[in-house]
């Protein structure tokens, strides 16, 4: 996940590079589902769309980028310690809007495209395709691709721009949180425990959905996604304030067992209200039982984590600098990897797995084999510049001897 490290290694939070890895292998394996769900919309639709997948997806969907954005939270609460407004802003800004402006221009073109040509409103032949959408200089067809009506778009790279907005909003409002009514909100929040740590996180969640859930749908196109922003910036919030804490982390984790056990029953009954319904269920009911799950889900997920995951694992040095590469390149590889496959035929089974595994084995050799060893490549990919090693000091000769310190 783009972030930043969270402090220096002997304070570091395993647990959370943990979570922002796997958080993030899960987001590549839900786009991968995307190409195969139906009835859902995507840049492609594979023929082997498949209804049964409706109902994983949606138990990950309710709740996969909420825990992201909370994440990303607590990475802000730490790198903000002692810090003033610009400094969050400075480090953050570049290393998100430089790879969003990159990827937009060079990695997602091809999704825009494949997308195009599968409508029938893009003539095949991608340089003059790329030439065309670099240019924006002539309007697309409203349909061609997502984002057609703008001329360039940022598809799955929409996640930048949103946390360069929240890390703003946190930045600029730094006194309002540093200040004595600022300062209880936080101690408020990180004092719930038992049932209130469960249910009282739940209600700005409900507000929101219930005030604007109707009227604003979901765009990713930032200017008007006001439901969205309302829960991804108060699960931001909530990472922002749990951050340094000590005691919720605890507490979460004395109640993981019992806040997994809730979830399952709250999406247990989700699914049977909607299965079982004549009729769309109550729209009170639903957003109830939809942003619990949702916090009840976050809430296991980061006690479970904090028990087994806070140790210094050996895969999580790789992995805190592969998690942005994979994230940018990965949608790209998918799209093309479903270009490449669909002639063959391959059938439901095969050819899904063979997606996921291509996806994978792409981003890890785009990764090792080339950005991370590449400085000119680094920071568009949200990476710092590798520094030389210094040399180290040669062995002293045969008989040398350091003089006295009386010399």
């Amino acid at each position: 996940m783009p972030a930043t490290a969270l402090s220096p290694d002997h304070q570091r939070r395993h647990d959370i590079d943990a979570l922002r890895a796997l958080a993030f292998l899960f987001v590549i394996l839900y786009h991968v589902g995307m190409y195969y769900v139906a009835g859902w919309h995507w840049h492609l639709k594979s023929p082997h769309e498949a209804e049964w997948l409706r109902w994983p997806m949606v138990a990950l969907n309710l709740w996969r980028m909420d825990l992201v954005f909370l994440i990303s939270g607590v990475s802000l609460g730490f790198l903000s310690r002692g810090q003033g407004t610009g400094a969050p802003l400075r480090g953050r800004g570049l290393r998100l809007m430089l790879p969003l402006a990159f990827g937009m221009a060079v990695i997602v073109p091809y999704q825009a495209y494949a997308q195009g040509v599968a409508n029938g409103m893009v003539t095949p032949g991608f340089g003059a395709f790329l030439l065309r959408y670099l240019s924006m200089s002539a309007p697309w067809p409203k349909e061609a691709f997502d984002g057609a009506e703008f001329g360039i778009t940022w598809n799955h790279l929409w996640y930048l721009p949103y946390l360069f907005t929240y890390t703003a909003l946190v930045a600029l409002t730094l006194p309002l949180w540093r200040c004595a009514a600022g300062q209880w909100v936080r101690r408020a929040f990180n004092g719930l425990r038992g049932w209130k740590l469960l249910v009282l996180p739940v209600v700005p969640l409900l507000l929101w959905t219930m005030l604007l859930a109707a009227r604003f749908p979901a765009t990713h196109n930032l200017v008007r996604d006001f439901h969205l922003h309302s829960l991804y910036f108060t699960m931001f919030l909530y990472g922002y304030w749990m951050g340094v804490d000590t005691g919720i982390w605890t507490e979460l984790e004395r109640l993981r067992r019992v806040s997994l056990a809730l979830a399952v029953a709250v999406i247990a009954v989700f699914f049977a209200l909607r299965v079982g319904a004549k009729g769309p269920p109550p729209g009170l009911l639903t957003d109830t039982l939809r942003v619990l799950y949702l916090w009840l889900t976050v809430a296991a997920i980061l006690g479970f984590a904090h028990r087994h995951l806070n140790r210094p694992w050996r895969w999580l040095r790789w992995a805190n600098e592969s998690v942005y590469p994979w994230y940018m390149l990965h949608q790209t590889l998918i799209v093309a990897g479903a270009v490449l496959l669909a002639p063959l035929a391959l059938g439901p089974v095969i050819e899904p797995a063979l997606l996921a595994a291509l996806t994978i084995a792409g981003c890890w050799a785009l990764t090792d084999g080339l950005i991370r060893r590449v400085n000119l490549l680094r920071p568009l990919f949200g990476l710092k510049l590798r520094r030389p090693a210094l040399p180290r000091p040669l062995p002293p000769e045969p008989g040398w001897r350091s003089p006295s310190p009386r010399a």
